[in-house]
């Protein structure tokens, strides 16, 4: 995962997620994640600290620092540096070429305040991957400690009810309130665009490179003997034949980690149906708007 030691205890944190890290007590001044795209582009991700500023960067093949897109305090209001469509794009490369960093998941989370809705976006399919890259933060948590009398007890009090069992950490990061709050997409009011000084040009080569990217992949592989099959699941939206469509591709000898583990049970649904989407070559939100 393209993501530091030090970033990661931060992305665990709620507050990280508020604006209100609640342990700043040996904090870098800075922390810096790049994000390799595709051909040597990368969208850089730079975080004051503890103040939680950031800033998002372009930064092209051959170059060692990035072209400011735009810059934002931790609470907002973010600048409309990408277009959700563009961001989208770059997350689904990423997670085909990174087997460790799930689609929605963490690039989405920290990138998507930058790509705020417009009036050309389906709010309500960016609210549920947003929702879903939120609802995918997860930590690591400790087995519960036993509970319960250490030998047999009186048949009085033999109920469970007398030795209730200590409530079980989420290994969710954030609440559901805090999901909600986050996952509603802010309209585009911060115009970084216009300006002189924006990599216009190269974004949009990273654009068509991605695209080029993504419709090479059902034609590579294995993939092709398997298109027809996720085309179907696509055209009726139903997932009953996503374990159809794992067991057509393990078959025929896919290995991705990627592209089994989002069609594997537990099945998520957003998961499965970008990853649909890619395999039939259809437009991203095809299937998943039946699902929203």
């Amino acid at each position: 995962m393209p993501v530091s030691e030090a970033l990661l205890p931060l992305t665990q944190d709620p507050g990280f997620w508020t604006g209100q890290i609640s342990d700043t007590d040996d904090l870098p001044p800075q922390l810096r994640v790049s994000f390799p795209v595709v051909d040597g582009y990368a969208l850089v991700l730079e975080i004051e600290l503890p103040s939680g500023d950031r800033t998002l960067g372009l930064r092209r093949p051959s170059s060692s620092e990035p072209v400011q897109l735009g810059w934002a305090p931790a609470s907002g209001p973010y600048p409309a540096a990408l277009h959700w469509w563009e961001l989208e794009s770059f997350a689904r490369v990423i997670a085909l070429d990174d087997p460790l960093l799930p689609h929605p998941g963490l690039v989405v989370a920290l990138l998507s305040p930058f790509a705020p809705a417009t009036a050309d976006d389906d709010v309500t399919t960016i609210a549920a991957v947003r929702e879903a890259a939120y609802r995918s933060l997860r930590r690591e948590v400790p087995p519960a400690a036993p509970s319960g009398p250490e030998q047999a007890p009186l048949p009085l009090f033999a109920d469970e009810r007398w030795w209730p069992a200590p409530p079980a950490p989420s290994p969710q990061v954030l609440d559901e309130a805090a999901v909600a709050a986050l996952s509603a997409p802010a309209w585009a009011s911060l115009q970084v665009r216009a300006g002189g000084r924006f990599p216009h040009d190269d974004l949009f080569d990273l654009v068509r490179r991605s695209a080029v990217r993504m419709n090479r992949l059902p034609e590579q592989d294995c993939y092709p003997q398997t298109r027809s099959l996720a085309r179907r699941i696509v055209d009726s939206g139903d997932l009953a034949l996503v374990p159809a469509l794992l067991g057509a591709l393990t078959e025929a000898g896919c290995d991705h980690p990627t592209v089994l583990d989002a069609l594997s049970e537990p099945l998520v649904p957003l998961e499965a149906c970008w990853m649909v989407e890619t395999l039939a070559g259809a437009e991203p939100g095809t299937l998943l708007r039946h699902h929203v």
